[in-house]
This record gives C-alpha cells, sequence and structure tokens, in this order.
C-alpha cells in the first residue's frame, strides 16, 4: 500500500490510510496448515496467480460476507500479507473488517462437505443461516 506524497493530498485520505496499515501490520491475515494446503493444492497449475484475494461485500441480513478467490493482480491500495507460502491479498476497504482473521479448511456444518471457515475477532454479530456477518 502507499500514501500519497502530493502536498495536495485529502488529509482524511491520509490518515486513513495509515489506520489500515497499522491495523494490518498487527493484525494479519493468517491461514492454517490445512487451509494453506488446500490452496496450493488449486494453485498448482494455474499461470499467473498472484495470490489468494480475501475480503468481504455487502450481503445478508447482517451486512457482510467474505469474499475468497484466485487473482492475477495486487492493486496499489491492496495490502497484502504472507502465510504459510500463499500471498493473501485484501483490498483497502476490507482491511478493517477482516484483520486478525485466521482461515482454516475443514468440515462444513452440515458434516458432508468441506469448506473455508473464518475465525474473525471483529465480528459482532452474524445472521441465523450463517451466511453473513457485522463488524463494530
Amino acid at each position: 500500500m502507499t500514501t500519497s506524497d502530493s502536498p495536495n493530498a485529502d488529509s482524511s485520505n491520509a490518515d486513513s490510510s495509515l489506520v489500515t496499515s497499522v491495523i494490518s501490520a498487527s493484525s494479519p491475515v493468517t491461514l492454517t496448515e490445512k487451509a494453506a494446503t488446500r490452496v496450493l493444492d488449486h494453485m498448482t497449475g494455474k499461470d499467473n496467480v498472484a495470490g489468494l484475494r480475501f475480503g468481504v461485500r455487502k450481503n445478508g441480513c447482517s451486512g457482510l460476507a467474505y469474499v475468497i478467490d484466485f487473482t492475477d493482480t495486487v492493486g496499489d491500495e491492496d495490502e497484502t500479507f504472507e502465510s504459510r507460502g500463499v500471498k493473501i491479498i485484501v483490498d483497502a476497504k476490507s482491511v478493517v473488517a477482516v484483520a486478525g482473521t485466521e482461515i482454516d479448511y475443514g468440515p462444513s456444518d452440515d458434516g458432508l462437505s468441506e469448506t473455508f471457515q473464518f475465525r474473525n475477532p471483529n465480528v459482532t454479530g452474524s445472521c441465523g443461516c450463517g451466511e453473513s456477518f457485522s463488524v463494530s
């Protein structure tokens, strides 16, 4: 992530960039060994994969839902983390919501399949179906 050195830069943008940098530096997004193995297995043989993009989007009755996918780009405003050999890329708007999250991979709630699971210390509530969450 970079901040503008321009004397005309909006100070509120500079302030939010500083806050984002402090949050991301002290609370990285991490993967468990099982999640990293799953991601690395799926990255094998894919061309031009820069890493795993992780973030949130507005969705559901509680407000936010996780978004996770492979990406071939890293934007200027993205934060990047390295965990167990996987580069995790988080857009600037999602950093505050996902800071400190541990991504795991294991049995789903129904016990019939496996899925990514998120241990996010910022979650303050979730909907009944578990598809969306809120942060403070």
